[in-house]
């Protein structure tokens, strides 16, 4: 894997590229959770669980804090919102594109 710097954009879409961090980051959207809750559903071992957590905190997607003997993991959405508003510019950008196709194909069926 590619070294990014920490909390880059090029991070955040690394981290994300890989469909067990998107599902763990979907889980957490619904509020924070423990390392083991976060694992449950994909049957790895905690040191595999803890790598991608780790992907995802370099990404600066997650924090993570200790209670006891139990780890909690949260989402940090402020880096999901600047690759948001990169990727706002290429929906602007088809959006123009596909209104002057179908305007195109309006004119042609006239």
């Amino acid at each position: 894997m590619a070294k990014y710097e920490p909390g880059s954009l090029d991070a955040v879409f690394s981290a994300l590229a890989d469909p067990t961090r998107r599902a763990m980051t979907e889980r957490l959207r619904l509020g924070e959770a423990s390392v083991s809750a976060l694992a449950e559903p994909f049957g790895f071992a905690l040191p595999t669980v803890a790598k991608h957590l780790r992907t995802l905190e370099h990404a600066g997607l997650i924090e993570h804090w200790k209670e006891g003997r139990v780890r909690h993991v949260k989402l940090v959405p402020a880096p999901l919102e600047q690759a948001d508003a990169w990727l706002a510019q290429y929906r602007i950008f088809w959006g123009d594109r596909f209104a002057g196709l179908a305007d195109h194909l309006a004119r042609r069926h006239d």
